[in-house]
């Protein structure tokens, strides 16, 4: 019996968002307050590739686990999934990533007045994303439009049938891999956003909770910039979402490959004629009698 309406898609997306970023926004959390002790840039990317994968085992069965505006915009656009549903989709990701830094926030309170009593760029990079100081917009625009195309390029080929796809169970954790790669390879200029609800929803927490300059740059080169995580990676997506529509899928067979598994041949052994007939002579003594029986 089908179960799942919208609203369910809608709260699994909400939970799944949530699962993602309370250790994607969790882990930076430590890593900052410990004053890197508690972790590294890889620690990072790790516990963000993880938090992914566990989010798309919490979400895929009811709405597919989109967990990321770009992402739906880009299946809408190119593999048919319902614009109705896109408004709905996106905004339960984003209150996900929200109520998820709230979490993060208020468990890391103590640490973070700690280190930061002013609430101040020092620890904002616990919930949003910026420039690395010296990066300049341009270069953060180019970086998140690269990495979400890669992201969505790849999530595609990983959700293609006629593509022969890893079986469902698995690409959960190949999507994880896939943040992993994105983080350790295009982290250095923006963080990787990569993903409109991850960087829009923590971002808006934090402000709320006392980070007064949470819409500018940490650095404090860039004021304004939160438009700059939300709009380049939509862009990257539909770039990803195209180019692996027009130049791969278009000439993908109409089919799935199906694997044929033969069972292995079994050879008789050689019949014996003499044996077989002696045989039947020792268990059949009546029958051997009969021809020689005398009236």
């Amino acid at each position: 019996m089908r179960k799942n309406s919208l609203w369910g898609e809608v709260l699994a997306e909400t939970f799944g968002t949530m699962v993602l970023i309370l250790f994607g926004a969790g882990v930076v959390a430590q890593v900052v307050t410990g004053d890197g002790a508690a972790g590294d840039h890889d620690s990072i990317a790790w516990a963000w590739g993880i938090g992914v994968t566990l989010g798309v085992y919490v979400a895929a069965r009811l709405s597919g686990a989109h967990l990321n505006p770009a992402v739906t915009v880009a299946l809408a656009a190119f593999k048919g999934f319902e614009w109705r549903k896109v408004a709905p989709y996106i905004a339960a990701q984003t209150v996900g990533a929200f109520i998820a830094a709230l979490i993060v926030r208020a468990t890391y309170a103590d640490l973070i007045a700690k280190i930061d009593p002013g609430h101040t760029y020092k620890t904002q990079g616990i919930f949003s994303t910026s420039p690395t100081a010296g990066v300049s917009i341009p270069s953060a625009f180019l970086d998140q439009v690269v990495g979400t195309a890669i992201l969505v390029f790849v999530i595609f080929a990983l959700t293609t049938a006629t593509n022969n796809p890893p079986l469902a169970n698995i690409g959960p954790v190949v999507v994880g891999l896939l943040v992993v790669a994105i983080g350790m390879s295009f982290g250095g200029n923006a963080g990787y956003a990569i993903n409109p609800a991850r960087d829009f929803g923590p971002r808006l927490a934090s402000w709320i909770t006392g980070y007064g300059d949470a819409w500018n740059s940490t650095s404090g080169d860039h004021p304004v910039y939160f438009w700059l995580p939300i709009v380049a990676p939509i862009i990257g997506g539909l770039i990803g979402g195209a180019l692996f529509k027009y130049l791969i899928e278009m000439n993908l067979p109409d089919e799935p490959e199906t694997i044929t598994v033969s069972e292995p041949t079994v050879s008789e052994p050689p019949v014996d004629s003499e044996a077989v007939a002696s045989a039947r002579r020792t268990t059949n003594p009546t029958t051997t009698t009969e021809g020689h029986h005398h009236g």
